[in-house]
């Protein structure tokens, strides 16, 4: 069955309080992390016209690339590097106004100009990260941070099972 978006136009805030609910029912009866993450992805891509989203899974000291939207990708992070592997390092959300003034930074695209990576985690174990890139300066702010910590929240909730 084909799925809907009710898009809505407004400010983030206003973008994120109607997404965030249609994604949770969108994911809620469906068992398969990949086909619920896939559907997220895809969701955040269509709504704010990010460059690219996607998820990254530890294994082992990597994240691994898992379903994501966009130009192709780095396809392992090591732990610590770049700001995906510093979100997971220090387990806090990073936003980055700048990629190319982020120390350390890892260019799986030039056309990336800012960032935020939010570490998933349930039960104090992360288990890997939403990253998203735009292609703009300054895209991300503490609007993005509240809202998409709050969908990670939801979502590790949801997968329990799957993922410990």
């Amino acid at each position: 069955m084909a799925e809907s978006l009710k898009k809505i136009e407004g400010t983030k805030d206003e973008i994120y309080k109607s997404l965030i609910p249609q994604i949770k029912s969108l994911v809620e009866d469906e068992e398969d992390l990949i086909a619920n993450l896939s559907n997220t992805i895809a969701v955040l891509k269509e709504a704010f016209d990010f460059l690219w989203v996607g998820f990254y899974f530890v294994k082992g000291d990597d994240l691994v690339l898992g379903p994501f939207q966009g130009p192709l990708a780095c396809t392992r992070i090591r732990y610590g590097k770049g700001v995906c592997g510093i979100a997971w390092k220090e387990a806090r959300t990073l936003v980055v106004p700048d990629v190319e003034a982020f120390p350390g930074h890892i260019a799986c695209s030039s056309l990336s100009r800012s960032e935020i990576v939010v570490p998933l985690k349930k039960e104090g174990v992360i288990w890997g990260v939403l990253d998203i890139d735009s292609a703009e300066l300054n895209t991300f702010d503490e609007i993005d941070k509240q809202h998409l910590e709050h969908l990670s929240s939801i979502l590790a909730n949801l997968f329990l099972s799957i993922i410990l």
